[in-house]
Formats: structure tokens, C-alpha cells, sequence
């Protein structure tokens, strides 16, 4: 290990390279967005308020270092007219007095400024302690902290907006959340420079409120509202009831955590999104408005068209019944939380297409769904998805997208280009037809739990835009599915909010390897570069969701004969899909996980991050990186041995089957126990967080069968019909492979064995009831898992990288 010394000066000499005077952006803000952003911040706390949430947000991250800092609320002209960080050495002769002055024109800024001050210059790393939390080690003792050269350093936010979260990110992440898992995340927020985060807890309960002017009963609602875990789709119109109804406590619990949410965002100067009326309305208000425009809608993934809960009920937005409800909406969110935002989200066809592609009706529906909100709140900014583009662009043609992105006023709408990272639609439309947008990054889908990234495409992708010609570009933003996953992913796209120029990727790596885990280490610092070259360069053009077969195990016969010889000429990297929810696999085929690179090579770098074990193994950093690159090499293993099992059932080789089919399944345990071994991949703490929530045994077995179903099944069934979205939100945890992947894989290579005995096809049926069967009766179970480690992790991956890899 380097002395602390070389270290410091090292990181000194980066954090200046690192950190220029960064010249504002060559793209010029319009009129009309530069005075969203003067307006908005007439909205927020005062000077001293925001340095007093600032300081909050030091004391939970680095009580030891309080009187360390000094921040100071500047204006916006003091930063060259961008917002902006500025960090510098606080001049005063006192022996007492702080050490490092940051400025910012916001809270947030300031926080931004700190974390940039602990990275660059203190070689301090900070991500969710889901993926090994912070290593502040690093940072000099009160008194000692390293000086900032010259006159100090002044960062620009090249674009105003930091956007944060996907609209169903609430469900996949946050829906077990008390108030001091969401301080937690609005400080990670605020430390990565987040000013635009979407903010829809506690919805449900404006809505009981206002529908109820509109005489629907809480009754009604039961019917309305879906479970805990399933909110986002409710919300979207996508089901209704799944896994309800909801109680008065979750109702008023929630809005209360709400207020306490939005009050803390907005004391950090962020200006929360709240969202809006898109039509979606309890079955019962067509029976008390027979005459209003009431259609409904067609199935969403049910397995036969169930009504109990699909084909939810849309408002035309022609009918003055919907500016009616949209209107009652707003008023009652500023009742319950004041005048605090003017951007409102709303997706009225997400994943729904329109009844008709008229782009005259299009338009009026885009106009209808903004008067909602500017009858209200006549400075309301409309944000969209615009994943609707993507997954649907057979029916948004040019003509459909220009209607709906010019049926309000420019600057009165933003669009979040979702999936920039990997299908920029501001290259193929014209910068969305001049409307302003947010260059946002997807990644994630479903909370699943795999080591992916396209690192280059996010540290040049931003720039790329927002220097292009007549660019729109007014922000960057992440939203993925599900957060606390790859930190180095978004550690960079949180940075890209105040990077003027591209970054250079293996510069950086080797600065984020010695943050992360408090050296440097030749064999870690190899590791990256691997890594970064492999895992981190997706460049196939694929929506990544993790399909490997121990979480999605497949759901097809093999008894067809060349089947898996046809599959095995093409690549090993899946169909792509579109649509965020997949067609449910009647397969004909056999289903491809994604694989974009060679796994050797990751085994290559995990012998690395197991080589530097004696330096590192006691930092959590390295241990949760350790498990995950662990995990994955064994899983892509694993996907070889499925189809080398398949191969042998092709061919009538049943010893070979069994050696294969065993190999999986200890695979599966190895797996299991490997994940046992670090706090952050248990079932037990998701379960746990659920039943925290809970006030009785009704809402206790309610909670957790949510907590459980969303992981495995995720919707319904029927005997011998699994779910089209089973294994959806899929995750590597300890005990979730041991108790549920397990069983069912095993089931299966005991029928194809038994198959190849008696001479028979494979009874694929038979399969399907018996662990449909097994799968609905562990969603109702109620077994207690470990909320505790339990193990090596070192040693663990030690052994099964000998086990499996030599």
C-alpha cells in the first residue's frame, strides 16, 4: 500500500485536473426556460435555511468534520450566470475557524460542492449502503483537510436540470420505505447534485380526497388502487386492484411521509415534480357520469383477460369532466403541500396506445391534459416520458409526435429522452421537434441485479447533445427501474451534471478504484480496466434485463427435436424487446440471456479482486463489488450448464443430463451461499422492510405476500398458466435462490430425467402446475429469513472461483 502522503498528493494533482474553470455551456437557454428557472427559485427557502439543510446533510454524513466547512448561498451572477459550486480555502486567521469555504446557488449545490470536494480532493467515495456505502477513511482529520490551490475551483452546471427516478422506481425501490431509509436517499441525492427529483408518494390519499367531491366511495377506490407493490401500474392505468385494496393507514402514513419528503427537498433547493391527472378513474365514476367519455381500456398482461384486474377505465380528455378532476387534483396537492413546484409529470399513454392517430385528437389530448394543470398553475410545466416513442414508434410517426409535443406552449413541456443511454430519440426527431428535453439515462429494469453498464456512451452521450446543433437539451437524468445496483454507473451520470467536456473513462476508473475502496491497488486498479472494457461497454444496442436461467428459468419443451442446434447459431444476446413488460413465452424456441462480452474476461478480473483480498477484505466497498463479480461469472456459468443439460436431454444421454442438471443446482446453493455472505443481497430485509410497515396481522400478511409477489410472479395466474411478467423483477438475494429458483429448476431436471427414462416426451404441463403451484403458495408463506450476513465472502469466492474456474 502507498503511503497516505503519495496518496493525497496524487489525488490533489487529479482533483486539479479534474476540476477547471468550466466555461459555460455552448448552448444558450431560451428565454422562456430561463425564466422557468428564475421563477422557481422565487419558490424556495431562504439563504440561511438552505445552508442550515446543507450543514443537516453534513452532520449525517460527516458529524467529525462539522466545523470543518463553511457554506454560503451565492447568486446565481457570482457563478457567471449558471448555477454553480465554488470550493475554496476559508481565509481566516482564527486557529478554530473552518478549514474549506463552499459556495453554492443552491443547497443542493453546495452539497454537490462537498461531495466533489471529498472525492477529488480527499479521495472519499459515496454510493447507496446497499452497494457497500461509503468509504470515508480517506479523509484527513479535522485541522488536516488538503488545501485548495490558487483561488480555488468553480464548477458549472453546463444545463440547469439533475432529474431523478422512474415512474416505477416507487414501486421496485422505494415502496418499503420509512422516513430514515428516504434522509438517506434524499442525501445521496443531494450530494450528487439531484435538483429535479420526481416525488409521488402518498398519492393515493389526494386522490381519495378528491374523488370523493366526485362522490366515489372509499368502496369504489378498493377497486381502483393496487397494492403497495404494484402502485406504478395502477398509477398508470395499466391494472387495478392487484394486490389491494388499501388501508387508511398505508393512505394516511404514506402522506405524511410525503410532506416530510418534499419538505426536505425542497429545504435543499430541489424543486420536486408531483404528478398529475392523465385520465386514469375508478370504474364507478361511468356509473355516476353515464354520459361523460368513458372507455375502457385493453388487457395488460393478465393470462385471459381477467377483469378483477385489467382494462382499466380512461377519460377522454375532450370530456370538461377531465379538466374538472385534473383541476381538483392540483388544488388539493397545494393545499397538502403548498406552492412548491411548478412541473408536473404525466404519461397518459404509457404503454397504452391511443384510439385513434389522428393528430388533430392528439393534439386536443395534449392540450386538455396541460389545461389540467395550468388552470390552476398558470406558470405549470408538463414533464413526459418519452418512452412512448420508443416502445410504441410504429404509431409515433412524426406527425403523432409533433401533435402531442407542440399541443402546449414551448418551454410549457419537458420530455425525458429515457433511454438515451442506448436509443437517443433526440437524434431521430429533430430534438424532439425543437421541445425542450432532459438527456436521461434507463439502464435498470425491474430492480434486477446484474453488473451492466455502457460507461462510454454516458460519458460522452451528454455532451454529444447538448453541443449538437439547435440542441434542446436543458438536463441529464437517471431512470433506471431500480436503484442500489452498479454504483459506478451512476457515479459517473451523477457527475455528467457538471461535466462540461467528455470524460476520460480509464483516468477515471483508476481515481473511482482508489475512492471506492480507500487505496490503491495494483491488481483492483487491472480489475477496473477489465471491467470497464467488458461488463461496462455494452454496445450491442440491447435493453438489458437480466434473463440468465437461474432467475428466469425458461419456460419451454426441449423434447422438439433442433430446437437448442437453431437457437446456438445465433447470438448469445437475446431478442430485443421494446416494451418494458415481455410477451409471456409459449416458447417455441429457447430463450437467450444477454451476453455482451466474454465471461473469461470477467473471471480474469475476479482472480484480480481475489488476489487483492489480504489488502482489502475488511471494506465493505470491496466486499459488495467482490460478491456481485462472484455472482455474476458464476451465473453466466450457469447458463452454459443449463444448455449443455439441454443437450444432453437432445441426445439421449441421461448420465449426462444428471451430472449438468446437478451442476446447475449446486450452482444455485453455491450462489446462495456466496450472497449470504454480505448484508446487502438477503430476501430478509426486503421482507422485513414490508412487515415494518404494517399496523395488524391483516396488513402484515398483506404487505409481505406485495413484498413476495412482485419478485417472483409479479401478476397472475392461472393452475397451469404462470404470469406473463414472472421473474420481471427477478433478484440475486440469498434465500430467494435458495428457497424459490432452486425448487423450480429442480423440478424441472427431475421431469426431463424421468422423461428419458420412460421414453416419453417431457410433460411441459405438468411442469407448469407443479411449480405454479409451489410459486403461489410461497407467495403466501411466511418463512423468516437472515437479516444478517453470515460467512466469508473472501473466502467464499476464494472457494468457488477454485471450484468452478481452475
Amino acid at each position: 500500500m502507498k503511503s497516505y502522503k503519495n496518496l493525497k498528493l496524487l489525488f490533489i494533482t487529479i482533483s486539479i485536473l479534474l476540476l477547471p474553470i468550466c466555461s459555460p455551456s455552448s448552448f444558450q437557454e431560451s428565454e422562456v426556460i430561463e425564466s422557468l428557472v428564475n421563477r422557481l427559485k422565487t419558490k424556495k427557502p431562504s439563504p440561511s435555511e438552505q445552508e442550515s439543510a446543507a450543514v443537516g446533510v453534513l452532520r449525517r454524513l460527516l458529524p467529525s468534520h462539522l466545523s470543518s466547512f463553511e457554506f454560503k448561498v451565492i447568486t446565481k451572477d457570482a457563478c457567471g450566470g449558471n448555477s454553480c459550486f465554488q470550493i475554496s480555502n476559508y481565509k481566516n486567521s482564527s486557529r478554530n475557524s473552518a478549514e474549506i469555504m463552499i459556495k453554492g446557488t443552491m443547497a443542493v449545490d453546495i452539497t454537490s460542492g462537498l461531495h466533489w470536494y471529498l472525492k477529488y480532493m480527499c479521495g472519499a467515495h459515496i454510493s447507496w449502503e446497499k452497494t457497500g456505502g461509503a468509504q470515508l477513511a480517506s479523509v484527513p482529520k479535522p485541522g488536516s483537510l488538503p488545501p485548495v490551490r490558487n483561488e480555488g475551483v468553480m464548477i458549472q452546471r453546463p444545463v440547469p436540470w439533475n432529474y431523478y427516478q422512474n415512474v416505477v422506481t416507487s414501486s421496485y425501490s422505494y415502496v418499503w420505505w420509512d422516513w430514515e431509509r428516504w434522509e438517506k436517499e434524499i442525501d445521496w441525492m443531494a450530494l450528487q447534485g439531484v435538483n429535479l427529483p420526481l416525488a409521488f408518494t402518498g398519492q393515493e390519499s389526494i386522490w381519495q380526497k378528491v374523488f370523493a367531491e366526485f362522490n366515489i366511495t372509499k368502496g369504489d377506490l378498493n377497486d381502483f388502487f393496487g397494492g403497495p407493490a404494484f402502485l406504478a401500474w395502477a398509477r398508470m392505468g395499466n391494472l387495478h386492484r392487484w394486490g389491494g385494496p388499501l388501508t387508511e393507514n398505508w393512505l394516511s402514513e404514506q402522506l405524511k411521509l410525503q410532506k416530510q419528503i418534499l419538505s426536505r427537498m425542497v429545504e435543499l433547493g430541489m424543486t420536486p415534480v408531483l404528478p398529475s391527472f392523465s385520465g386514469n378513474v375508478p370504474a364507478a365514476l361511468k356509473e355516476i357520469f353515464p354520459k361523460a367519455n368513458i372507455s375502457r381500456l385493453g388487457d395488460w398482461n393478465t393470462v385471459d383477460g381477467d377483469t378483477r384486474w385489467c382494462c382499466t377505465y380512461l377519460l377522454d380528455p375532450s370530456d370538461p369532466l377531465f379538466i374538472e378532476i385534473g383541476e381538483a387534483f392540483i388544488k388539493q396537492q397545494i393545499k397538502e403541500y403548498g406552492d412548491i413546484t411548478d412541473i408536473y409529470s404525466c404519461d397518459t399513454f404509457n404503454e397504452n396506445t391511443p384510439p385513434t392517430s389522428d393528430p388533430a385528437y392528439i393534439s386536443s389530448l395534449g392540450s386538455a391534459v396541460y389545461t389540467t394543470m395550468s388552470k390552476v398553475n398558470k406558470d405549470a410545466v408538463w414533464l413526459m416520458q418519452g418512452w412512448l416513442f420508443y416502445t410504441d414508434s410504429t404509431f409515433w410517426q412524426p406527425p403523432q409526435m409533433k401533435a402531442l409535443l407542440h399541443s402546449v406552449p414551448f418551454g410549457k413541456m419537458i420530455v425525458l429522452d429515457l433511454f438515451a443511454d442506448v436509443k437517443p430519440i433526440w437524434k431521430s426527431s429533430s430534438q424532439f421537434y425543437n421541445t425542450p428535453y432532459i438527456w436521461c439515462m434507463l439502464h435498470n429494469f425491474g430492480g434486477n441485479i446484474e453488473m451492466y453498464g455502457v460507461l462510454d456512451a454516458v460519458a460522452s452521450g451528454p455532451i454529444d447533445a447538448r453541443t449538437s446543433n439547435n440542441s434542446t437539451m436543458i438536463g441529464v437524468g437517471m431512470c433506471m427501474e431500480g436503484i442500489e445496483q452498479n454504483p459506478v454507473v451512476y457515479e459517473l451520470m451523477s457527475e455528467m451534471a457538471f461535466q462540461n467536456d467528455s470524460v476520460q473513462l480509464e483516468e477515471w476508473l483508476t481515481t473511482y478504484s482508489r475512492r471506492r475502496y480507500g487505496k490503491s491497488v495494483n491488481e483492483v486498479e487491472s480489475a477496473w480496466k477489465i471491467l470497464h472494457r467488458t461488463i461496462y461497454n455494452c454496445t450491442d444496442g440491447t435493453a438489458n434485463h437480466n434473463k440468465d436461467y437461474i432467475v428466469k428459468f425458461p419456460d419451454w419443451d426441449p423434447s422438439v427435436n433442433n430446437q437448442l442446434e437453431i437457437i446456438q447459431r445465433r447470438k448469445f444476446t437475446g431478442v430485443q424487446q421494446k416494451m418494458r413488460f415481455f410477451i409471456h413465452e409459449t416458447m417455441s424456441f429457447l430463450p437467450q440471456p444477454h451476453l455482451w462480452y466474454n465471461n473469461r474476461d470477467s473471471v480474469t478480473a475476479l482472480k484480480l479482486f481475489i488476489d487483492a483480498g489480504n489488502e482489502l477484505a475488511e471494506i465493505p466497498t470491496y466486499r459488495y463489488d467482490l460478491v456481485d463479480l462472484t455472482r455474476q461469472s458464476l451465473s453466466k456459468l450457469a447458463n452454459e450448464v443449463y444448455l449443455s443439460a439441454i443437450n444432453a436431454f437432445q441426445d439421449k444421454d441421461a448420465k449426462a443430463l444428471s451430472f449438468h442438471s446437478l451442476k446447475f443446482l449446486q450452482l444455485i446453493k453455491d450462489i446462495d451461499k456466496l450472497l449470504a455472505a454480505d448484508d446487502n443481497f438477503l430476501l430478509g430485509t426486503w421482507l422485513e422492510s414490508a412487515k415494518k410497515l404494517s399496523s395488524n396481522a391483516d396488513e402484515l400478511e398483506q404487505y409481505e405476500w406485495n413484498a413476495r409477489t412482485q419478485v417472483t410472479m409479479w401478476y397472475d395466474n392461472t393452475k397451469s398458466v404462470q404470469s406473463k411478467l414472472h421473474d420481471y423483477a427477478n433478484k440475486f438475494w440469498s434465500g430467494l435462490l435458495d428457497a424459490y429458483y432452486l425448487p423450480r429448476a429442480s423440478m424441472y431436471f427431475t421431469r426431463l430425467s424421468k422423461s428419458l427414462e420412460e421414453n416419453e416426451e417431457f410433460k411441459l404441463e405438468e411442469w407448469r402446475k407443479e411449480w405454479i403451484a409451489y410459486s403461489n403458495k410461497w407467495q403466501k408463506s411466511v418463512e423468516i429469513y437472515p437479516l444478517k450476513a453470515q460467512g466469508d465472502a473472501l473466502a467464499i469466492a476464494k472457494e468457488l472461483y477454485n471450484k468452478y474456474f481452475i
